[in-house]
């Protein structure tokens, strides 16, 4: 099968790449340290780990709420909105076509960065396991408040509970990702435009409105 003409197209700014890349950092700094708190593993030791983890944990949720801020200032918050338009030809391209050299059903452009169902991961992250992660690592760190917030009544064991579960499924999401940074039209192509901000995609592939994301700035 012969290879489809490429060019390259800028579609990832400055930001967005700082952004990754910062939040990358601080969720495998995160991850480390949590598992050295709650395991026998041992790497910076207990005390440094804790102050650590404590201090990349405040860094990522205000970096967090800059990248929210962004996201609806820019207007590109529609680039998240889900849609099951082609979500099977997605899943049957990654399971069956990927490996048949076959195009993507949704290849990549600046009006639609995301295919559905990256759009529903991605959404499902940032609105829903990243947020509640946030709040019980908050919570845990200010434990010793609680009386005067009236918050008493909640149980510590549930709240590390549900921060621990919240890690490892953020580390499952994080090896996935990595392993799908490998399936550009070269190995290292997504990760080399991650860097870049340039993308190499496919010449003729018409933008369907419903993958469009317009401006709101």
């Amino acid at each position: 099968m012969s290879r489809a003409k490429m060019k390259l197209i800028y579609l990832y700014t400055r930001y967005e790449r700082f952004w990754h890349w910062l939040q990358a950092t601080l969720i495998i700094l995160l991850l480390a340290t949590g598992f050295e708190i709650n395991t026998g593993f041992s790497l910076l030791g207990f005390e440094t780990a804790v102050e650590v983890h404590n201090f990349v944990g405040i860094t990522w949720l205000i970096a967090f709420a800059f990248f929210v801020f962004w996201v609806f200032t820019t207007g590109e918050w529609r680039q998240y909105i889900p849609t099951t338009r082609k979500m099977f030809a997605v899943i049957r391209y990654y399971s069956y076509g990927i490996f048949r050299g076959e195009s993507h059903p949704v290849p990549k452009r600046k009006e639609a960065k995301h295919n559905p169902l990256q759009r529903l991961t991605y959404l499902s992250l940032a609105a829903m396991l990243l947020p509640v992660q946030m709040t019980t690592g908050f919570l845990y760190w200010s434990y010793n408040s609680w009386g005067e917030w009236g918050l008493s009544w909640l149980p510590l064991e549930v709240v590390a509970l549900v921060h621990t579960a919240g890690a490892f499924a953020i580390l499952q999401f994080l090896v996935i990702h990595l392993y799908m940074t490998t399936t550009g039209h070269a190995i290292f192509a997504h990760i080399r435009a991650m860097i870049t901000g340039w993308e190499e995609v496919e010449e003729g592939v018409k933008v369907e409105e419903w993958e469009k994301a317009k401006s709101g700035a």
